[in-house]
């Protein structure tokens, strides 16, 4: 994983494209007896949501260095008076409609989903918001029901979906649920510098699991959209790392001549 992708001013364009990058892979191993749909799970974020700071990463009310002093008025007798107020121009945040993207594979004569994939925005990690809640209820449903579950985290940051159970040191997760063995499930605990996995996508019985392999999804949208160009490796990411992943990730920057 590259830890800059992780930045809320890029993640939301990236989520899209291996969101139907892994549509696109599904789709070749999986017709014609499976189809691979896109969903959009809406909510509405307002100015009490938590979850803001990630949508909208930096809102500042900018003024400039030519900023002129507060004028001062002088009274009859001579003496100044209080200051006066100047207005100024901000941004100020309205109620937004939010969509984050799951894909459902869907049984292609019954229409029934047979397997629901999701992968994590920002949002969804960040206790109280709106987003958050909204994941929540729709994991609930989900997992409650006959589908199969994939959850794909490649955020370090924020509040982990985990399991009870304590995992290996890691920083991202992935979690594949089967129907028919939950509570238990298979998890991937993956570190910053280990290469991202295959992961099996369960079908209805009897058929093969078809295979995403997280590797190739996250390098063939890296290249497509260009990131290397567009991404500033001279600063430090968002989040930033801690001292041991900062040691390594300026290594690696410095193989690729980003330093």
């Amino acid at each position: 994983m590259d830890p800059y992708l992780e930045n809320p001013a890029i993640w939301p364009d990236l989520h899209g494209k291996l969101i139907y990058g892994a549509a696109d892979m599904l789709s070749e191993q999986l017709l014609p007896r499976y189809v691979v749909r896109s969903d959009l799970r809406v909510y509405v974020s307002d100015e009490n949501d938590p979850g803001r700071k990630v949508i909208i990463p930096d809102v500042r009310i900018a003024i400039g260095d030519n900023r002129r002093p507060p004028r001062r008025h002088k009274r009859s007798n001579g003496k100044q008076s209080l200051s006066v107020v100047e207005p100024i121009e901000a941004t100020i945040l309205i109620d937004d409609e939010i969509s984050e993207a799951r894909l459902l594979i869907r049984n292609a004569v019954t229409r029934d989903v047979v397997t629901v994939v999701e992968i994590l925005s920002p949002t969804n990690k960040v206790p109280a918001a709106q987003g958050r809640e909204s994941y929540v209820e729709k994991r609930k449903q989900v997992m409650s029901s006959g589908s199969h579950f994939v959850e794909i985290d490649l955020l370090r940051a924020g509040n982990r979906f985990g399991p009870e159970e304590e995992l290996p040191p890691h920083e991202y997760l992935v979690n594949v649920s089967r129907a028919d063995k939950r509570p238990r499930a298979t998890l991937w605990p993956i570190r910053l510098d280990q290469k991202l996995p295959k992961i099996p996508i369960p079908l209805l019985p009897g058929d093969p699991d078809a295979v995403l392999d997280l590797q190739y999804l996250l390098d063939t949208a890296y290249d497509r959209a260009g990131y290397a160009v567009d991404v500033d490796y001279s600063k430090e990411p968002v989040p930033r790392l801690p001292p041991k992943w900062r040691k390594w990730c300026e290594s690696i920057l410095k193989q690729k001549r980003r330093r």
